[in-house]
């Protein structure tokens, strides 16, 4: 009688639990599936989302993801697929037409690197390089690379990619070949003790372009 009471208690509890994860899903406080937990958003009393507020730019950001302990379930670069790349070259051009000197910003941004051509009037051309770099730094990933040139006669080289894809047989060659160009242009300070001006690892070798950094 004793072990039927226990066993009675046990599934009360278990089916108890599972009630109040069950409405804490429904209330909106989180939303599980596979390795990823994301907020809801649907409770206005902790996210602020039903004030009349209609500027999406003023909310937080928030995802949680796990590692999952099933080796190489999530080795993709789908993890990368929501970068705007076509934006995020807007946002670095707008940006650098801030800088002083920096007039007429051309951007381009492929799966790891920022080619940027500007013309300036600047009378120190490695400070203004150093400028435009780290102004393009700060908005991409860190494992990005970045390349810049005040030789306007370069835009259209670089413009000539813009309706090519990462996966484009001929852009990689193409690619390394404008910037072998562009780095006959200032390109600022080196990024750290580690890494050179445009921010790659010294020793590194890159794509298809065979260049060994020192």
């Amino acid at each position: 009688m004793k072990k039927s009471l226990i066993i009675l208690g046990l599934c009360g509890l278990s089916a108890l639990t599972a009630c109040q994860n069950k409405e804490m899903a429904g209330d909106g406080i989180y939303e599980s599936s596979g390795n990823t937990i994301n907020v809801n958003n649907q409770r206005s009393e902790l996210y602020n989302r039903d004030n009349g507020q209609t500027d999406k730019s003023a909310d937080f950001g928030y995802v949680r993801h796990q590692k999952s302990n099933v080796m190489g379930e999530n080795v993709s670069n789908n993890k990368y697929a929501a970068l705007d790349r076509e934006q995020l070259a807007d946002i670095i051009s707008q940006n650098c037409t801030d800088i002083s000197n920096v007039d007429d910003v051309s951007t381009l941004v492929t799966d790891e690197e920022v080619l940027i051509i500007y013309d300036t009037d600047s009378q120190n051309r490695n400070e203004t390089a150093d400028q435009v770099k780290k102004m393009a730094m700060s908005f991409v990933p860190r494992f990005y690379h970045v390349y810049v040139s005040d030789n306007t006669a370069l835009r259209k080289n670089v413009e000539n990619f813009a309706t090519l894809a990462s996966n484009n047989p001929n852009a990689n060659n193409g690619i390394d070949k404008v910037i072998k160009e562009m780095l006959k242009s200032p390109q600022g300070n080196k990024m750290s003790s580690g890494e050179n001006e445009n921010g790659e690892i010294v020793g590194e070798k890159y794509k298809n372009d065979n260049r060994n950094l020192k």
